[in-house]
Formats: structure tokens, C-alpha cells, sequence
């Protein structure tokens, strides 16, 4: 794995007495489109505030290019060097778009003038609408074109294609690929849209309460998961002591589907060895891992 570009350990933080992150991990390697992935309330939104220094932990942290994000002096670097697109999409709204591009761009000494006329065109930006009047897929056009333009290193996103028609999305998703494949940026991206992180994702981590329950290289998680089916000649056995390895086990009628994870060759045999079952094996989705991980809890008998 490359060298991290975001480093979380033990990230704990809870509002009212409710944990809504619970001792976070998560590596994040440089150059890496990486997809964040959690049912609502999962924790994402927060992860991402920590990120940026506007929430403080209450344990744990986070380091950006290794620098600390719970020392502000220090975290004023990191932060120089990142883009954001916030899913509630702010910008200030008294400004139109080429106000606000003027504003920020003395802010950056690496501004890219011509990064920030090709994707004002690329992405339709009306320069003297204001920004109340502009859609919310538009104002997440228009913070991306902000990233964009000062060379952002790391580019952190919340929900960026939220509000896009499909040609947007499409557009967007070419324009983050471009970046990385180009650039080197690094790609952090939250969504909800789990074909959009299939489509540009090498790398992939699901939160469920506060928790990382997957993560890794999304080749490598497709190639090492495998989902069973079994079919009994008569009722299937009212309880297995499965193998290490089995982590989720559902039965509809005479059919276990088993998801197994690990020692995928013996949980194979164990399962030809049940009386009167047909076993087959097959390759999983990224929408079966998230559905599988993402439930909260893990059935393991069959």
C-alpha cells in the first residue's frame, strides 16, 4: 500500500451521550480514489468534519500528509493543501460565482487560472448568478472548481454528485478519475450512489455505528469474498458451527446464501459435506459486501 495521505486511529467522538464514531481506523494511501461508504448516522458526515478541524475528537486522531489535525497551527498547512465539497454545499451566499472565485484566490498562491477557466466552461458555471440561485448539484460544481483551481492535493468529498442530472454525474466522476490518473490527487469520497463508487473506486472502506467494518483495495475485497449458495435435497440442518471465515449466513426456504470472507476452499468442503446439499460459488458486488456489512449486526446460523 502506498503511504497514507489520511491517517484515523481510534477516532471516538459522541453528541448528547450518543457515539456517533466509535475508535475509527482508516489508511487512506496517496494518489487512491477511495470510497466512505455507511448507512445514515453511520458516522461519515463526521469523519469528514474532523477532517477539516471543524469538529474536535474525543479521542483518538487524525493525521493529513502527516501532520496532526488536533494541532491547529500545524493542521492550517494540511488544510491549505485539501479541497472540500461539504454535503450542505456552503459558500457564501451574498457573492455570485466569479465573486467568490476572486475572493478565494488570493488565498492560494498556486492558483491555476487556467484550471479555473476550463472547468468554469466544463462544468456551465454562470459567472454572475449568485449563489443562492444556483442548484445544489451546481454549488458542488462550483466548490469542486475552487479545489480544482489551487491544486489541491487532497481532495475530500461529501455527497459531491448530490443533485446532478446523470450527464453531471458522469462528468464529475471522469473529472475525479482525470485528476488522480493525472495529477496524483487523492480522492475521499462519501456517497450513498454505491455504482458510482464501483465505477472510480480502487479502494473502499463501510462504516456501520461509528465503526470500520470493511476496508482495503476494492480488487482485492472482490477477489476475496465469495457468496455460497446451498441447496438442501430437504430441510437445511437447524444450526451449522460454520468455519472462521463465514461472516454472514441467510435461509430462504431450502437455500443458505453464506458470505464468506476467509479459508473460502475448507468453508466450501464443510458445506458439500452437509447431507443432501448442492453447493455453488460465486464472485460478490460491492453492493453485496455493503448490504452485508452495513445492517449492523451479522446472522451466522443457518
Amino acid at each position: 500500500m502506498a503511504d497514507p495521505v489520511i491517517e484515523v486511529a481510534g477516532l471516538s467522538k459522541s453528541f448528547g451521550g450518543q457515539p456517533a464514531l466509535n475508535g475509527l481506523n482508516l489508511r487512506v494511501p496517496a494518489g487512491s480514489i477511495f470510497g466512505f461508504l455507511g448507512r445514515n448516522g453511520a458516522g461519515k458526515t463526521t469523519t469528514i468534519r474532523m477532517m477539516s478541524s471543524a469538529l474536535k475528537p474525543d479521542a483518538g486522531s487524525i493525521r493529513v500528509f502527516g501532520i496532526p489535525m488536533g494541532e491547529p497551527t500545524k493542521a492550517i498547512n494540511a488544510r491549505r493543501r485539501m479541497g472540500f465539497v461539504t454535503e450542505e454545499k456552503d459558500l457564501y451566499p451574498y457573492m455570485t460565482v466569479e465573486q467568490i472565485i476572486r475572493f478565494t484566490r488570493p488565498f492560494f498562491p498556486k492558483w491555476r487560472r487556467d484550471l479555473e477557466q476550463r472547468y468554469l466552461r466544463a462544468f456551465d458555471l454562470p459567472p454572475h448568478k449568485k449563489i443562492p440561485d444556483l442548484s445544489k448539484g451546481m454549488r458542488s460544481k462550483l466548490m469542486l472548481l475552487l479545489a480544482i483551481s489551487h491544486e489541491a492535493e487532497l481532495l475530500v468529498l461529501d455527497e459531491p454528485t448530490d443533485g446532478l442530472d446523470p450527464v453531471s454525474v458522469e462528468e464529475m466522476l471522469r473529472v475525479l478519475v482525470g485528476l488522480a490518473a493525472t495529477e496524483g490527487t487523492t480522492v475521499f469520497f462519501s456517497t450513498h450512489q454505491l455504482a458510482e463508487v464501483e465505477q472510480i473506486a480502487d479502494h473502499i472502506a463501510i462504516i456501520d455505528h461509528g465503526r470500520g467494518v470493511v476496508q482495503g483495495s476494492l480488487d482485492d475485497l472482490k477477489a476475496q469474498y465469495r457468496r455460497l449458495h446451498i441447496v438442501f435435497a430437504e430441510e437445511p440442518p437447524v444450526r451449522v458451527r460454520w468455519l472462521d471465515g463465514v461472516e454472514h449466513v441467510h435461509q430462504e426456504g431450502r437455500t443458505l446464501s453464506v458470505l464468506v470472507s476467509r479459508n473460502v476452499s475448507a468453508v466450501i468442503e464443510q458445506a458439500r459435506a452437509l447431507p443432501g446439499a448442492t453447493v455453488e460459488c460465486f464472485p460478490v458486488t460491492l453492493k453485496e459486501l455493503f448490504f452485508n456489512h452495513a445492517r449492523g449486526s451479522v446472522e451466522c446460523s443457518g
